[in-house]
């Protein structure tokens, strides 16, 4: 029997004899399954995809039991392995294996198995009762963790159900405060929704009446509205937004969940505004969101808050903790309640994978000025070796801020100009001189929309107020922001696709942070991976064993010790430097070429799969499936359809029209560009082929309408290329409706034999060897 006809005719029949049917889904899809990189494409892999048979349900928002079966060739507890990963990644107690003899079954609170008869599975209340009394290594669940598991998640026409990793960070955080737990940190990639999961946090504790007044605090003003507008709108009537201008100590009481930025709380005199409003005990749980910009610092602003309202359970959230020799979340808030890493989002299929075009210029490496070399403002260049780490840091070079620009823009014009790109740049001076190459070297589109290219940095005020546009999923523009480090954590660019890395950067945390600027999957908007276009070699941090690796206090770190006194920061602030001027070379002084590009896509791990040149990648393609050319000139002429060439190259992961375009050849067929790339023959544009023809007489062995048809198709390859007339459905378009009906037409051949022989002809003929 199929596995099916057990589960139809023993397993189902089993389980419904004591669960109700609401209490059970089957076939449920657990992860979404990981999106592989395969040349120019990005495809899902449906065999990656992860479906429990059976969950069963304590409530909706508790999932207690997984079922694995098994067709009868298998043993009772051959899926017992497939259940327990599962219950693992789904915090779940119980799970089960059957073959519709028994089920066998492993207590993950207990770590005991034993087989059971198919009329003894377990009923609800039984499966309740062991959990009640085996979770918390044995004490048992409390009436406060019972309480808030009873609390259903917030459900509604516009939100989704919580994913699995959603769930169970939920679930945790929400048990470990019930627990009585006071800091919490909570790890959750970037794009993997931790202010939803903060949302369905607050909403059950609130709806369990467990907490009553909730502080939200975040560092920047767009991660307040954000939250606010996105996330946290089905508690909108019971949300105020701190502003200590105008909010009075005694009307201010009356919310229940609070957002402020930290700036609000502690003004530039720092005055702490958090006491002028607020009792020590007003909140009884603060959220920190991005809390590894600070919050753990002995002598950070967001430190004193926290300390403020000691008596709160605190939350801290973050992508990418901060463990150095003066910040530690762990040390702070505690071991992670749960993690869920960029790696488990790229296996799980939530998050976009991607794949770095690393482009080297001449100058990468090195570059030093010619003896007595004079910059623009006539001030003598020091002479020294200059290199990635100096430019637009110590020296402008000109041409190559033109070069980088140019690049980027050839990137966009050969895949798509609208995709939303971000262009991370060394200063905030540098964004604005690149802000100026891109818009010079895309005039066409700033004349469509000014708004193409902007700056987007924290002192330019008319860039900020870009960010909710060019975040949006709906307005178009800015396509392309260029910035500093202000795009680099927190505004959701759920769009964004293009990467472009021209900064160096030293943190691991600030380049997994600028890497999340990509990581959001929008299907049904055409978003399925990104690319990283790196300019300063930055990619080899995808080998650093800190990428996306365990969080844990580095070696040697020691918690700050308590201040000296009141005021007094336990790490002094570095002495202030003097501005000097940077040397500004211009085109004159230095020309700047791209001397090499690489494509590498990379696992989920960060492990290099492939680091191809895109030209060598296709060559060897090519060369893997023709031997020579010959060989290639006689398969593509006895091709019926050369569109199943085309299609062949696909399964390689090639896009022959993208990649002709992205080398400038999009005025050759597919034909030309397999031979120029492949067997280094010179390629023929279209309209050169279709002259040829022309001079060769060929069409004169027509005559009247029949002869029009076939210059028709002449002139349609010339313009639009061989696989538009391949299709008889051509005949329905201009120019040829104009001449007659396709019936009519095709008649004209002696019937559609006849027009199909005449235009394999044409074909051959367009294919002819020149001498």
């Amino acid at each position: 029997m199929s596995e099916e006809d057990i589960k139809l005719q023993y397993i189902t029949p089993a389980i419904l004899e004591k669960w109700d049917k609401s209490r059970i889904t089957m076939e449920t899809k657990i992860t979404d399954g990981q999106i592989k990189l395969n040349g120019n494409f990005a495809h899902r892999d449906k065999k990656s995809i992860k479906r429990a048979d059976y969950i069963l349900y304590w409530n909706s928002s508790c999932p207690i039991a997984i079922i694995e079966a098994k067709d009868n060739n298998h043993s009772v507890s051959h899926g017992l392995q497939q259940a327990k990963d599962y219950a693992r990644m789904m915090d779940v107690p119980f799970a089960y294996s059957s073959n519709g003899d028994a089920f066998y079954e492993h207590d993950m609170l207990t770590g005991a198995e034993r087989q059971i008869e198919l009329e003894d599975f377990p009923s609800p209340d039984e499966l309740i009762e062991r959990y009640k009394k085996d979770a918390n290594d044995g004490d048992g669940l409390s009436d406060s963790e019972i309480s808030v598991i009873n609390q259903p998640y917030y459900s509604s026409q516009n939100t989704y159900e919580p994913r699995y990793y959603q769930r169970v960070a939920i679930n945790r955080t929400v048990d470990a405060i019930a627990k009585g737990q006071k800091r919490l940190l909570l790890v959750m990639a970037t794009g993997t929704g931790k202010t939803y999961t903060a949302f369905q946090i607050v909403y059950r504790l609130l709806k369990s009446s467990m907490k009553r007044k909730i502080l939200y605090l975040a560092d920047r003003n767009i991660l307040v509205d954000q939250s606010i507008q996105q996330d946290f709108s089905p508690l909108e009537k019971v949300i105020h937004k701190i502003n200590v201008a105008k909010d009075d100590r005694t009307t201010i009481t009356s919310h229940q969940v609070y957002f402020s930025l930290y700036q609000q709380l502690i003004g530039d005199d720092d005055q702490e505004h958090f006491s002028e409003l607020f009792d020590k005990d007003f909140f009884d749980l603060i959220i920190v969101d991005e809390c590894h910009r600070g919050s753990a610092k002995e002598d950070s602003k967001w430190r004193r808050i926290l300390e403020y309202f000691d008596s709160a359970t605190q939350l801290g959230m973050t992508a990418t903790p901060k463990e150095t020799k003066y910040t530690s979340n762990i040390t702070y808030f505690g071991d992670p309640v749960y993690m869920y890493s960029l790696r488990n989002g790229i296996e799980d299929g939530f998050l976009a994978p991607f794949k770095v075009v690393g482009v080297t210029t001449d100058i990468s490496d090195g570059w030093r000025p010619i003896k007595g070399q004079r910059d623009i403002y006539g001030n003598e260049i020091p002479d020294r070796i200059y290199n990635n780490t100096d430019y637009d840091y110590n020296i402008i070079i000109a041409d190559r801020i033109n070069q980088v620009a140019q690049e980027i823009t050839n990137y966009l014009v050969s895949t798509d100009r609208m995709q939303k790109t971000i262009v991370f740049c060394a200063t905030e001076d540098a964004a604005e001189r690149m802000r100026i190459a891109l818009t010079n070297l895309n005039k066409d589109m700033c004349a469509k929309n000014p708004d193409y290219v902007v700056r987007i940095t924290g002192s330019d005020d008319y860039g900020k107020s870009k960010i909710k546009y060019f975040i949006s999923t709906n307005e178009k523009y800015p396509v392309i922001a260029t910035t500093s480090k202000l795009l680099s954590t927190g505004a959701d660019c759920k769009m964004t696709k293009l990467i472009v890395i021209d900064e160096n950067i030293g943190s691991m945390t600030e380049f997994k942070q600028i890497i999340g600027r990509g990581t959001r999957l929008r299907e049904k908007e055409g978003k399925t991976h990104f690319v990283v276009m790196d300019f300063r070699g930055i990619s080899r941090l995808f080998y650093d064993p800190e990428w996306d690796g365990p969080v844990e206090v580095l070696p040697g770190y020691h918690p700050p010790q308590p201040k000296d006194g009141p005021g007094i920061p336990a790490y002094p602030p570095a002495p202030p430097v003097e501005p000097t001027p940077k040397p500004y070379v211009d085109v004159n002084g230095c020309r700047v070429s791209i001397i090499n590009k690489t494509v590498s896509v990379y696992d989920a791990d960060g492990k290099l799969l492939r680091h191809e040149n895109i030209i060598d990648y296709t060559k060897t393609n090519i060369r893997g499936e023709y031997a020579d050319l010959e060989h290639f000139v006689r398969c593509w002429n006895s091709e019926e359809k050369k569109k199943t060439i085309s299609e062949l190259f696909k399964e390689h992961g090639i896009d022959l029209q993208a990649l002709k375009e992205s080398q400038g050849m999009g005025d050759i067929d597919d034909f030309d560009f397999i031979i120029h790339v492949a067997f280094d023959k010179k390629p023929l544009t279209r309209r050169e082929r279709a002259n040829n023809v022309k001079k060769r007489d060929f069409i004169s062995k027509y005559s009247g309408m029949a002869k029009e048809v076939i210059e028709a198709l002449l002139d349609m390859y010339s313009n639009e290329g061989i696989y538009q007339i391949e299709d008889t459905q051509v005949l329905k378009l201009d120019p040829f409706v104009k001449m007659g009906k396709p019936a009519a037409l095709v008649k004209l051949f002696g019937g559609k034999d006849g027009y199909i022989q005449a235009v394999r002809e044409l074909e051959q003929e367009i294919y002819k060897e020149i001498s």
